[in-house]
Protein backbone atom coordinates (compact mmCIF):
# COMPACT_ATOMS: atom_id res chain seq x y z
CA UNK A 1 0.00 0.00 0.00
CA UNK A 2 1.37 3.33 -1.01
CA UNK A 3 1.53 5.89 1.26
CA UNK A 4 -0.69 8.52 2.56
CA UNK A 5 -0.54 12.02 1.78
CA UNK A 6 -2.28 14.49 3.16
CA UNK A 7 -2.80 17.94 0.42
CA UNK A 8 -4.75 20.39 3.39
CA UNK A 9 -7.70 20.27 5.85
CA UNK A 10 -10.68 22.66 7.19
CA UNK A 11 -11.86 22.40 10.51
CA UNK A 12 -16.01 21.79 9.76
CA UNK A 13 -18.66 21.30 12.77
CA UNK A 14 -16.09 19.85 15.12
CA UNK A 15 -14.46 17.55 12.65
CA UNK A 16 -12.14 17.93 10.11
CA UNK A 17 -12.54 17.93 6.20
CA UNK A 18 -8.91 16.23 4.59
CA UNK A 19 -7.86 15.99 1.22
CA UNK A 20 -5.66 12.85 0.69
CA UNK A 21 -3.70 11.63 -2.07
CA UNK A 22 -1.85 8.13 -2.66
CA UNK A 23 -0.58 5.79 -5.65
CA UNK A 24 -3.28 3.84 -6.19
CA UNK A 25 -2.14 -0.27 -7.27
CA UNK A 26 -5.84 -0.59 -9.14
CA UNK A 27 -5.41 2.60 -11.76
CA UNK A 28 -1.73 2.82 -11.84
CA UNK A 29 -2.09 6.31 -11.22
CA UNK A 30 -2.26 8.97 -8.82
CA UNK A 31 -5.40 9.23 -6.79
CA UNK A 32 -7.05 11.83 -4.68
CA UNK A 33 -10.05 11.43 -2.31
CA UNK A 34 -11.51 13.81 0.50
CA UNK A 35 -12.62 12.46 4.29
CA UNK A 36 -14.72 14.17 6.70
CA UNK A 37 -13.43 13.31 10.19
CA UNK A 38 -16.39 13.51 12.17
CA UNK A 39 -15.44 14.67 16.03
CA UNK A 40 -16.21 11.13 17.55
CA UNK A 41 -12.99 9.62 15.59
CA UNK A 42 -10.91 10.99 17.92
CA UNK A 43 -12.42 8.83 20.78
CA UNK A 44 -14.01 5.65 18.90
CA UNK A 45 -14.15 3.94 15.66
CA UNK A 46 -17.03 5.38 13.74
CA UNK A 47 -19.29 3.93 10.76
CA UNK A 48 -18.08 4.92 6.71
CA UNK A 49 -20.22 6.60 4.47
CA UNK A 50 -18.97 6.18 0.90
CA UNK A 51 -20.37 8.81 -2.01
CA UNK A 52 -19.76 8.20 -5.02
CA UNK A 53 -20.10 11.22 -7.10
CA UNK A 54 -21.15 11.39 -11.02
CA UNK A 55 -19.89 12.57 -14.80
CA UNK A 56 -17.48 15.46 -14.69
CA UNK A 57 -16.94 15.63 -10.95
CA UNK A 58 -14.15 14.84 -8.67
CA UNK A 59 -13.39 14.42 -4.77
CA UNK A 60 -14.47 17.90 -4.19
CA UNK A 61 -17.50 18.24 -5.23
CA UNK A 62 -19.72 16.68 -2.68
CA UNK A 63 -17.84 17.41 -0.03
CA UNK A 64 -17.74 21.20 -1.05
CA UNK A 65 -21.73 21.23 -2.27
CA UNK A 66 -23.87 18.85 -0.50
CA UNK A 67 -23.67 20.51 3.58
CA UNK A 68 -23.58 16.92 4.47
CA UNK A 69 -20.84 17.55 7.36
CA UNK A 70 -23.07 18.85 9.95
CA UNK A 71 -25.17 15.94 9.54
CA UNK A 72 -22.37 13.61 9.46
CA UNK A 73 -20.78 15.22 12.56
CA UNK A 74 -24.35 14.96 14.85
CA UNK A 75 -24.23 11.21 13.38
CA UNK A 76 -20.78 10.39 13.85
CA UNK A 77 -20.13 9.19 10.59
CA UNK A 78 -16.94 9.54 8.35
CA UNK A 79 -17.73 10.39 5.19
CA UNK A 80 -15.39 9.17 1.96
CA UNK A 81 -15.38 10.83 -1.27
CA UNK A 82 -13.31 9.48 -3.89
CA UNK A 83 -12.59 10.86 -7.50
CA UNK A 84 -14.67 9.39 -10.31
CA UNK A 85 -11.85 8.22 -12.15
CA UNK A 86 -8.36 7.80 -12.92
CA UNK A 87 -6.34 10.78 -13.99
CA UNK A 88 -3.88 11.81 -16.85
CA UNK A 89 -3.29 8.45 -18.76
CA UNK A 90 -3.67 10.11 -21.81
CA UNK A 91 -5.09 7.08 -23.43
CA UNK A 92 -6.24 8.31 -26.79
CA UNK A 93 -9.97 9.81 -26.51
CA UNK A 94 -9.91 10.10 -22.81
CA UNK A 95 -10.43 14.06 -22.69
CA UNK A 96 -12.37 14.07 -26.05
CA UNK A 97 -15.93 14.34 -24.35
CA UNK A 98 -17.52 15.05 -20.60
CA UNK A 99 -19.15 12.11 -20.32
CA UNK A 100 -16.54 9.13 -21.16
CA UNK A 101 -13.01 9.05 -20.22
CA UNK A 102 -11.80 11.22 -17.68
CA UNK A 103 -14.26 12.48 -15.06
CA UNK A 104 -16.71 9.74 -16.20
CA UNK A 105 -15.18 6.18 -14.54
CA UNK A 106 -18.62 4.42 -14.04
CA UNK A 107 -17.20 2.48 -11.33
CA UNK A 108 -16.48 -0.75 -13.58
CA UNK A 109 -13.63 -2.77 -13.86
CA UNK A 110 -12.51 -1.86 -17.65
CA UNK A 111 -11.68 -4.82 -20.48
CA UNK A 112 -11.41 -3.30 -23.12
CA UNK A 113 -7.49 -2.43 -24.66
CA UNK A 114 -5.79 0.27 -22.85
CA UNK A 115 -8.56 1.02 -20.93
CA UNK A 116 -8.02 -2.16 -18.83
CA UNK A 117 -5.01 -1.08 -17.76
CA UNK A 118 -6.22 2.33 -15.45
CA UNK A 119 -10.16 2.02 -15.92
CA UNK A 120 -10.77 -0.17 -12.63
CA UNK A 121 -12.74 2.30 -10.31
CA UNK A 122 -14.74 -0.96 -9.46
CA UNK A 123 -12.23 -2.46 -7.34
CA UNK A 124 -10.67 1.02 -6.49
CA UNK A 125 -13.83 1.94 -4.60
CA UNK A 126 -14.54 -1.58 -3.00
CA UNK A 127 -11.40 -3.21 -2.32
CA UNK A 128 -8.64 -0.30 -2.54
CA UNK A 129 -10.07 2.73 -1.15
CA UNK A 130 -11.97 0.54 1.98
CA UNK A 131 -7.88 -0.98 2.79
CA UNK A 132 -6.79 2.58 3.34
CA UNK A 133 -9.72 3.76 5.48
CA UNK A 134 -9.30 0.94 7.54
CA UNK A 135 -5.28 1.30 7.80
CA UNK A 136 -5.40 4.61 8.01
CA UNK A 137 -8.50 6.32 10.34
CA UNK A 138 -10.36 5.30 13.34
CA UNK A 139 -12.71 3.54 10.89
CA UNK A 140 -15.66 0.75 12.28
CA UNK A 141 -15.15 -1.08 8.34
CA UNK A 142 -18.28 -3.57 10.27
CA UNK A 143 -20.69 -0.06 9.67
CA UNK A 144 -20.39 0.84 6.11
CA UNK A 145 -23.09 2.41 3.66
CA UNK A 146 -22.15 3.54 -0.22
CA UNK A 147 -24.14 6.19 -1.80
CA UNK A 148 -23.85 8.66 -4.92
CA UNK A 149 -25.95 10.85 -7.10
CA UNK A 150 -26.55 9.92 -11.09
CA UNK A 151 -23.24 8.12 -12.67
CA UNK A 152 -22.51 7.83 -9.03
CA UNK A 153 -25.86 6.19 -8.25
CA UNK A 154 -25.33 3.91 -10.45
CA UNK A 155 -22.27 3.00 -8.67
CA UNK A 156 -23.42 3.12 -5.34
CA UNK A 157 -26.56 0.59 -6.30
CA UNK A 158 -24.61 -1.64 -8.12
CA UNK A 159 -21.69 -1.57 -5.74
CA UNK A 160 -23.80 -1.97 -2.95
CA UNK A 161 -25.91 -4.85 -4.31
CA UNK A 162 -23.21 -6.79 -5.28
CA UNK A 163 -21.00 -6.56 -2.12
CA UNK A 164 -23.67 -7.03 0.68
CA UNK A 165 -21.09 -8.22 3.13
CA UNK A 166 -19.30 -4.67 2.80
CA UNK A 167 -21.78 -2.13 2.52
CA UNK A 168 -25.04 -2.71 5.26
CA UNK A 169 -26.92 0.04 3.87
CA UNK A 170 -27.20 1.63 0.28
CA UNK A 171 -29.28 5.20 -0.84
CA UNK A 172 -28.79 7.46 -4.29
CA UNK A 173 -29.78 10.06 -5.50
CA UNK A 174 -31.08 10.38 -9.62
CA UNK A 175 -29.10 7.24 -10.55
CA UNK A 176 -29.11 5.85 -13.45
CA UNK A 177 -31.53 2.91 -12.91
CA UNK A 178 -30.87 1.04 -16.36
CA UNK A 179 -26.98 1.89 -17.72
CA UNK A 180 -27.94 -1.18 -20.60
CA UNK A 181 -30.47 0.88 -22.36
CA UNK A 182 -29.80 4.68 -22.07
CA UNK A 183 -26.97 6.46 -23.81
CA UNK A 184 -24.28 7.71 -21.56
CA UNK A 185 -24.23 3.87 -20.11
CA UNK A 186 -24.04 2.35 -23.85
CA UNK A 187 -21.40 4.42 -24.36
CA UNK A 188 -19.35 3.81 -21.63
CA UNK A 189 -19.63 0.14 -21.50
CA UNK A 190 -19.21 -0.22 -24.85
CA UNK A 191 -15.97 1.90 -24.41
CA UNK A 192 -14.99 -0.26 -21.30
CA UNK A 193 -16.41 -3.48 -21.47
CA UNK A 194 -17.05 -4.24 -25.32
CA UNK A 195 -20.00 -5.95 -26.61
CA UNK A 196 -20.13 -8.03 -24.72
CA UNK A 197 -23.97 -7.42 -23.10
CA UNK A 198 -24.19 -10.33 -20.65
CA UNK A 199 -21.14 -8.61 -18.61
CA UNK A 200 -23.08 -5.32 -18.94
CA UNK A 201 -25.68 -6.87 -16.92
CA UNK A 202 -22.84 -7.14 -13.89
CA UNK A 203 -22.70 -3.08 -14.02
CA UNK A 204 -26.30 -2.56 -14.51
CA UNK A 205 -28.97 -2.08 -11.34
CA UNK A 206 -32.07 -2.91 -13.01
CA UNK A 207 -30.65 -6.52 -13.89
CA UNK A 208 -28.89 -6.89 -10.45
CA UNK A 209 -32.09 -6.88 -8.11
CA UNK A 210 -33.77 -9.50 -9.73
CA UNK A 211 -31.03 -12.12 -8.91
CA UNK A 212 -29.39 -9.77 -5.71
CA UNK A 213 -31.16 -10.38 -2.86
CA UNK A 214 -31.89 -7.84 0.55
CA UNK A 215 -33.79 -7.70 3.60
CA UNK A 216 -32.71 -4.21 4.43
CA UNK A 217 -34.30 -0.98 1.98
CA UNK A 218 -32.77 1.28 -0.73
CA UNK A 219 -33.44 4.41 -0.97
CA UNK A 220 -33.88 6.76 -3.65
CA UNK A 221 -34.47 10.60 -4.24
CA UNK A 222 -35.64 11.40 -7.61
CA UNK A 223 -36.74 14.70 -8.66
CA UNK A 224 -39.46 14.89 -11.09
CA UNK A 225 -38.19 18.01 -13.12
CA UNK A 226 -34.79 16.34 -13.87
CA UNK A 227 -33.50 17.29 -16.74
CA UNK A 228 -32.18 13.39 -17.61
CA UNK A 229 -34.92 11.64 -16.16
CA UNK A 230 -36.43 10.25 -19.39
CA UNK A 231 -33.69 9.87 -21.78
CA UNK A 232 -30.52 8.72 -19.52
CA UNK A 233 -31.46 7.50 -16.09
CA UNK A 234 -34.26 5.00 -16.85
CA UNK A 235 -35.52 4.61 -13.57
CA UNK A 236 -38.65 2.92 -14.44
CA UNK A 237 -36.84 0.06 -15.81
CA UNK A 238 -35.08 -0.36 -12.34
CA UNK A 239 -38.59 0.47 -10.66
CA UNK A 240 -40.25 -2.64 -12.89
CA UNK A 241 -37.67 -4.91 -11.83
CA UNK A 242 -38.29 -4.19 -8.54
CA UNK A 243 -41.53 -4.72 -8.26
CA UNK A 244 -41.53 -8.10 -10.15
CA UNK A 245 -38.78 -9.50 -8.01
CA UNK A 246 -40.09 -7.77 -4.67
CA UNK A 247 -36.87 -6.26 -4.12
CA UNK A 248 -36.73 -3.58 -1.33
CA UNK A 249 -36.45 -0.30 -3.21
CA UNK A 250 -38.42 2.56 -1.83
CA UNK A 251 -38.09 5.19 -4.40
CA UNK A 252 -39.06 8.95 -3.26
CA UNK A 253 -40.04 11.16 -6.30
CA UNK A 254 -40.07 14.60 -5.73
CA UNK A 255 -41.80 17.07 -6.65
CA UNK A 256 -40.16 19.83 -9.03
CA UNK A 257 -36.67 19.27 -7.74
CA UNK A 258 -33.90 18.78 -10.84
CA UNK A 259 -31.01 17.28 -10.99
CA UNK A 260 -28.32 19.62 -9.30
CA UNK A 261 -26.64 19.48 -5.99
CA UNK A 262 -29.02 21.85 -4.38
CA UNK A 263 -31.37 18.61 -4.82
CA UNK A 264 -28.67 16.70 -3.12
CA UNK A 265 -28.19 19.06 -0.38
CA UNK A 266 -32.34 19.69 0.53
CA UNK A 267 -32.17 15.84 1.51
CA UNK A 268 -28.88 14.74 2.43
CA UNK A 269 -29.69 15.17 6.19
CA UNK A 270 -32.60 11.98 5.50
CA UNK A 271 -29.98 10.25 3.63
CA UNK A 272 -27.31 10.07 6.35
CA UNK A 273 -30.18 9.62 8.88
CA UNK A 274 -31.08 6.67 6.85
CA UNK A 275 -27.62 4.94 6.89
CA UNK A 276 -27.32 6.08 10.45
CA UNK A 277 -30.56 4.24 11.55
CA UNK A 278 -29.11 1.42 9.57
CA UNK A 279 -25.38 1.12 11.58
CA UNK A 280 -27.83 1.32 14.63
CA UNK A 281 -29.04 -1.86 14.29
CA UNK A 282 -25.59 -3.90 13.56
Amino acid sequence: MSELKLLKHHLSFGGRVAFYSHRSVSTKTPMKFAVYHPPQEYKVKVPVLFWLSGLTCNEENFITKAGAQMWASHHGIMLVCPDTSPRGTNLPGEHESWDFGSGAGFYVNAVTPGWSAYYNMYDYVVKELPEIVASNFNADMDRVGISGHSMGGHGALVLGLRNPDLYKSISAFSPIGAPSLCPWGQKAFTGYLGEDRELWKEYDASELVRKVRRNDIVLVDQGTEDEFLMEQLKLEYLVEACHETKFPLKIRMQRDYDHSYYFIASFIKEHIEFHAENFDKL
